[in-house]
């Protein structure tokens, strides 16, 4: 499964629906594939410290999120991080890979 550019231009319950419903449809070793921008503590790109505030000046519900939180809801949902690969404009490609229940 595929998301791109969504989890931070919509409200967190967005992000946990995709996890919730990932959960639902996703065999176990099957992967979800997240693209987009993340926050990663001090090595966060200055873009994307930008890109965040803009999207919260828009909407209190955007945001760019911080990976450790998308690691602790993809947990949450049955989910481990498989794979984090750097993309273009300082945007991430993170996968998760479904674990058996």
């Amino acid at each position: 499964m595929f998301c791109a550019n969504m989890i931070h231009i919509a409200p967190w319950a967005a992000a946990e629906g995709l996890f919730e419903g990932a959960r639902g449809v996703l065999a176990p070793g099957a992967e979800l594939h997240l693209y987009g921008p993340f926050l990663e503590g001090d090595a966060t790109a200055p873009s994307n410290l930008e890109f965040d505030a803009s999207l919260k000046a828009r909407h209190p519900g955007w945001g760019v999120r911080a990976l450790d939180a998308v690691d602790a809801l993809a947990a949450r949902c049955g989910f481990e991080r498989a794979g984090r690969l750097e993309m273009p404009a300082n945007n991430r490609l993170i996968s998760y890979q479904a674990m058996a229940s």
